[in-house]
């Protein structure tokens, strides 16, 4: 598994600084040094955070097997490639053991809700953006019933159900004991909004310190110059009250 880590600038090897475990989304979306106004690698190391960015499987480029064992397996092997990246890294001695975090969006989203209820402890704050919380609701809501066929095996309402219904993040709510900011765009029709409000309901029913950002004019993306600056403001406010 290929990982891309990006250091702050200025690097100091004996200096201990947190770090930020990147989910990527798509699923198949091969996770680069790409540029974006949110999901900016260089601006997170700039906050002097090291970055995670693994290529679990279900990311192309990596040939056909590795990119399709995603399917239908969305809490399986994928998470631990994602988990054991930084269970790795955590050991290095530039990486704070107790200030790591985990970040992402769309699928990536729906990691972080999964890992909230699986991590045991390996991480100490969490931001998922525009990601699934409950396969049921999100099966009868989506406008994208390819990846809700093809990755999740089908309806709910089958006998017997998907098995991938088991892997939902609502499951998992019980765990929850991390800090966690959750942020969605009211007219995302990918993954509707009411996915964010599942979650941050249950975070705040839960005791878990918990903040909803909610967009009233974006979709799954953020694609206004003001709101990612906004964006960009609340990301690392959160990050930097429980990682620093």
């Amino acid at each position: 598994m290929l990982v891309w880590v990006i250091y702050p600038p200025g690097f100091d090897p004996d200096k201990r600084y947190p770090a930020l475990l990147y989910c990527g989304g798509g699923p198949q979306s091969a996770v680069s040094q790409f540029f974006s106004y949110r999901w900016n690698f260089q601006i997170m190391a700039a906050h002097d955070y090291v970055v995670i960015a693994p290529n679990r499987r279900g990311l192309p480029t990596f040939g056909r097997e590795w990119n399709d064992q995603i399917s239908q397996d969305y809490g399986g092997q994928n998470m631990q490639d994602l988990m054991s990246a930084a269970r790795a890294f955590k050991k290095e001695p530039f990486i704070d053991e107790n200030r790591l975090g985990a970040v992402g969006a769309s699928y990536g989203g729906f990691s972080v809700f999964w890992m909230a209820g699986n991590h045991e402890g390996l991480f100490n704050a969490f931001i998922a953006h525009c990601g699934m919380f409950n396969f049921e609701s999100w099966y009868g809501t989506t406008e994208e019933m390819f990846f809700a066929n093809h990755d999740i095996g089908g309806p709910y309402w089958e006998d017997p159900t998907p098995h991938s219904y088991e892997f939902s993040p609502h499951n998992f709510v019980a765990n929850w004991d991390t800090p966690i900011l959750v942020i969605h765009g009211a007219k995302d029709y990918r993954v509707p909004k009411s996915e964010a409000f599942q979650a941050f309901n249950a975070a705040q029913l839960h005791g878990v310190p918990s903040r909803l950002m909610f967009f009233p004019d974006e979709n799954h993306w953020v694609l206004k110059p003001q709101n990612s600056i906004l964006w960009q403001r609340e990301f690392f406010k959160w990050l930097d009250k429980w990682l620093k």
